[in-house]
């Protein structure tokens, strides 16, 4: 496995304020094109992002092959790149004209397997590298623990991504889950340089503020992504035709939206674009990191990160959401 050094060493304050995340361009929910996936990396790149997030999770490796592809064409050292472990693929011969049932538009020709010990994190890591086609990874994440064993995913992968770390595999280590309680087992070990909260700390959902401080006293930096919280956020209206946390919304979340509507409305500012700075200034962050389907969801994130905003619009914003 290649190794991380000298110039090539990346830390996680140069992470920006936005990233992309590529589950996406794996065919989350509805196939893209390659060509479609091509864009938005580069659309992303003309927009001055440099991080960039993937999993073997997500389209059972077809992201990680995409977003390496589409990056070749840019100096290694000029971006950062993670990607997460605990889900090994193997094959899946029996689920041949299948269509993946993990939430992806691809066939179902891998399974994914839960393994955190430290051989399978080696792998992980070096069966990501190859379809990356990369010469060393940033940040790796344990990758939701809580969908299968919390506890002891975290007592035997963190120390395993230790390992990686210590051998100069990857630079940072942390988690990535929407789970409270595994993002603070996670913190609590002194291990984590970084965590990928998903969906808990924004504009409708704030269970998360546990976190930032404990974060703050580990001195572990937070990566905030879910921001829209299923596309809730997203939308440029609210209705119970919308979704939050891969769901149906339910009557409290949608009244609770519609009064971050009616706020937002005062204030002259869209509900997408303080969605995506509430989670940027919010204490610990140190980077947001965004979904895409199509290059124009990028363009508009880029764009909603630099709208200017009255910070009154975030106490008024707490006073009308409940956690």
């Amino acid at each position: 496995m290649s190794t991380v050094d000298g110039a090539q060493r990346a830390i996680p304050e140069d992470l920006g304020r936005l990233g992309l995340g590529t589950a996406g361009i794996g065919n989350l929910f509805t196939a893209i094109s390659d060509e479609t996936a091509q864009e938005i990396v580069h659309t992303a790149w003309a927009s001055g992002v440099r991080t960039f997030d993937t999993a073997p999770h997500y389209g059972l490796g077809l992201a990680e092959r995409r977003l390496g592809e589409a990056l070749a064409r840019y100096p290694r050292e000029d971006f950062l790149l993670s990607t997460k472990v605990g889900r090994l693929l193997e094959p899946s011969p029996e689920n041949a004209g299948r269509t993946d049932d993990g939430g992806f538009d691809v066939p179902a020709t891998l399974r994914r397997v839960w393994d955190p010990s430290p051989a399978a994190v080696r792998r992980s890591l070096a069966e990501s590298l190859e379809r990356l086609g990369t010469g060393w990874i940033d940040i790796a994440y344990l990758h939701d623990p809580d969908e299968y064993d919390l506890d002891g995913g975290i007592a035997t992968g963190l120390p395993a991504l230790a390992e990686a770390r210590d051998a100069g595999s990857v630079r940072a280590i942390g988690i990535g889950s929407k789970s409270v309680r595994a993002l603070a087992t996670a913190v609590r070990t002194g291990l984590c340089d970084l965590i990928m909260v998903a969906g808990r700390l924004t504009v409708l959902d704030r269970s998360g503020a546990e976190l930032i401080e404990l974060c703050q006293e580990h001195g572990v930096g937070i990566v905030n992504v879910g921001v829209f919280n299923s596309g809730a956020l997203a939308a440029p209206t609210p209705g119970p035709e919308l979704h939050f946390e891969y769901a149906p919304i339910t009557p409290d979340r949608l009244a609770a939206l519609e009064r971050v509507h009616a706020v937002c409305a005062d204030f002259g500012v869209a509900v997408a674009d303080a969605a995506l700075q509430y989670s940027w200034q919010l204490p610990g962050v140190v980077n947001v990191t965004v979904g895409a389907a199509e290059a124009e969801h990028v363009r508009a994130a880029v764009a909603g990160m630099d709208t200017p905003i009255d910070p009154a619009l975030w106490p008024a914003l707490a006073a009308v959401v409940e956690s």
